[in-house]
């Protein structure tokens, strides 16, 4: 019996040792990017012009940048080049114009590794790996804040037709080099959920297995250690709110490609985290960047288990709204002056950090197994759609009348002649937020 305490001890002891090392490296790691990052601006509203900006000051310090292409709509595509090390590594970013996370994450990647050579496992690094990221490989669809490229083909379904300049390239430059290891950076929708659950995912993994029948190789456990390194640092930020996807095989898209031409590939996917900006997402990539490729050269991933990947739950969708408006009292005054009760879930679209997002009728009904971002108890107000009928798909532009009062929903412009009591307009309320007590 105190042989086993004994054990059992020195157990939990190793445990809380192995948590404590990842912990503190990805608090500094954490606070190196809060001191230093060069990306200034939220990493939806880089541009090309932007990015090219960031790109001189890397080479002001001394990386290696340089032209490697051009898109379908003539914008320049570039690379960056860190280390001299013979482990191969390749990073692309912003394949779909509107998924900019990760281009600015390696943006600050790249800067810290030149700037902080005097740190034992940077040089490491740089001695041990070559690092080359294209960051921003679909710069036409970053410009109009789209999926496609202009020839309105998701590139990241052209790796076997390879009828776009993006893809050509993106395929040469894996082609010509060979690298051992590939990093496919994305980001997800951000109600992309963990599980069963109602968390949102605010990173997702993926270990991508390089063929159709899923056989298992040294590579593939070595991702499945690198993303497990990766899970570990994130957990100090976002324990719960981590994901992964599951490894159907696409042989349509560039990352299981890669790792069928030879370039095992790990997936990651930003997605987002109520009440967080983008940089703190850019953040926690540095972060999941950075503990992988220290790990790497350390030798220390080859002590990881790699069920801790395995453990990570998978994905789900459509179990969390935006905003839900909750047993309100709804009147489409365009077809009837009756009401009826019912729970309104609305989502926002994508857009850039600098425009509002435009909100949509997502579901009407009994929402009960959901949950909103926010939610409003609307059981005291009639809900009223701007518009006079509530559709799904419809905007989300909303009236509010306490239920006492007496409107005339027969009226030619009942919001101009019964004002409301309070609007919710363009995913905020822009009158009568004092009436609606959020949760969340």
């Amino acid at each position: 019996m105190v042989v086993m305490k004994f054990w059992l001890l020195i157990f939990a002891v190793l445990i809380l040792m192995n948590s404590t090392i990842y912990a503190q490296s990805a608090k500094e790691l954490a606070s190196a990017w809060e001191n230093q990052h060069i990306s200034r601006i939220f990493p939806s509203d880089v541009r090309h012009a932007d990015l090219k900006k960031y790109l001189q000051q890397l080479k002001n310090i001394g990386l290696k940048v340089g032209e490697v292409g051009k898109s379908y709509g003539g914008r320049e595509i570039y690379q960056v080049e860190f280390g001299r090390g013979a482990t191969r590594i390749f990073m692309w970013s912003q394949m779909h114009g509107d998924e900019p996370t990760a281009t600015s994450a390696l943006v600050d990647m790249f800067a810290y590794l030149q700037k902080n050579l005097d740190k034992k496992w940077v040089k490491e690094i740089e001695e041990k790996l070559t690092i080359r990221a294209v960051p921003m490989l679909n710069p036409d669809g970053a410009e109009l804040f789209q999926r496609f490229n202009l020839q309105y083909i998701d590139i990241n379904r052209d790796a076997q037709a390879l009828v776009t300049p993006e893809g050509q390239l993106l395929k040469r430059l894996r082609d010509e080099w060979s690298p051992e290891i590939g990093f496919n950076l994305h980001n997800q929708n951000s109600l992309t959920t963990v599980g069963r659950t109602n968390k949102q995912a605010t990173v997702s993994f993926l270990a991508v297995h390089g063929n159709a029948e899923v056989e298992s190789s040294e590579s593939f456990i070595r991702n499945k250690r690198l993303i497990s390194v990766m899970k570990v640092a994130l957990d100090d930020f976002i324990k719960g709110n981590i994901g992964r996807y599951d490894n159907t095989y696409n042989p349509r898209a560039f990352g299981d490609m890669f790792s069928t031409w030879g370039t095992p590939v790990i997936l990651i996917e930003t997605g987002a985290l109520y009440g967080k900006d983008e940089m703190f997402l850019t953040k926690l990539n540095f972060v999941a960047y950075l503990s992988a490729l220290k790990a790497l050269v350390e030798g220390s991933e080859k002590k990881v288990n790699p069920n801790v990947y395995d453990n990570l739950p998978f994905n789900s969708s459509d179990r969390i709204f935006n905003v839900i408006f909750r047993r309100a009292n709804i009147i489409n005054f365009r077809e009837t002056i009756e009401s009826f009760t019912a729970d309104v879930g609305i989502n926002k679209e994508r857009r850039r950090a600098q425009m509002l997002a435009p909100t949509y009728v997502r579901e009407i009904g009994d929402l009960a197994a959901y949950k909103g971002l926010e939610e409003f108890d609307a059981r005291e107000f009639y809900l009223v759609p701007r518009n006079g009928q509530l559709r799904i798909g419809q905007s989300g532009e909303f009236l509010f009348y306490k239920k006492g009062r007496k409107i005339d929903w027969t009226a030619e412009n009942v919001e101009k002649t019964f004002p409301p009591d309070a609007v919710f307009s363009k995913g905020k309320w822009t009158k009568g937020e004092r009436f609606f007590a959020k949760k969340q």
